[in-house]
């Protein structure tokens, strides 16, 4: 077993243990191999381990491992800040987009999914601990926002995602039970068989993510180690 399947199963592990404690099945959770700068000889590892879920936090870099996913039929996911100019390169590609932040972005990959003839499923990023810095939707802009997407045919929205302030787990605790408010109050008012995902918690928090109600995490460096910066 190579180090990364090793990773892998003591992550789905955790998962599964988790889901357990909270009166969840395990399999209520995705788990999403964040491969930001790792080479394709290492992703292929993971899939190899039974990853299927992939995220990405640049358009560019997405781009260029596209025939690696389409060659493993592996599903992913766009995780990052997203430029209007970069929209070409993940629109009716990634299966789901979870950093949409902005009315620009919402209308100008509306506009680039009509062109193509494609339904886009996306996320809203939530900027839950309002920190200047981070993309996402203040709070106080997030139903608006949300309601505005009954106007796109393009995109279909399917819940939210946030990262959270760089603090300890357990104090990350309340930024994720607000995050599940937001889900839940939008989830009434939308169709729960589409607005089904909240995407939230990452290598070292995944944990409190999902007691607190998370569907989907995003991990890296628990899977492939510190990565090295480009």
């Amino acid at each position: 077993m190579t180090d990364i399947a090793r990773n892998i199963a003591q992550v789905r592990e955790e998962i599964a243990n988790v889901c357990a404690r909270s009166g969840r099945a395990a399999d209520s959770v995705r788990l999403v191999a964040v491969s930001k700068y790792q080479p394709i000889e290492r992703m292929a590892e993971a899939v190899a381990a039974g990853i299927c879920t992939f995220g990405e936090n640049h358009a560019q870099e997405l781009n260029e491992k596209k025939t690696f996913f389409e060659q493993q039929g592996c599903n992913v996911h766009f995780i990052g800040h997203l430029q209007t100019n970069k929209i070409k390169y993940v629109c009716g590609f990634a299966d789901l987009i979870e950093s949409v932040d902005r009315p620009n972005l919402a209308q100008q990959l509306e506009q680039k999914a009509a062109a193509m003839n494609v339904v886009q499923d996306v996320l809203i990023q939530v900027n839950i601990g309002a920190e200047d810095q981070k993309g996402g939707v203040p709070d106080e802009d997030l139903d608006s926002f949300a309601d505005s997407f009954s106007t796109f045919s393009h995109l279909r929205l399917r819940g939210l995602m946030c990262v959270p302030p760089a603090v300890e787990a357990q104090d990350a605790r309340a930024y994720f039970r607000k995050m599940r408010t937001h889900f839940e109050r939008l989830g009434s008012r939308f169709d729960s068989k589409v607005f089904d995902t909240l995407s939230m918690g990452m290598s070292h928090d995944f944990a409190v993510a999902i007691e607190e109600g998370a569907t989907q995490v995003r991990v890296g460096s628990r899977i492939f180690g510190v990565r090295d910066k480009k």
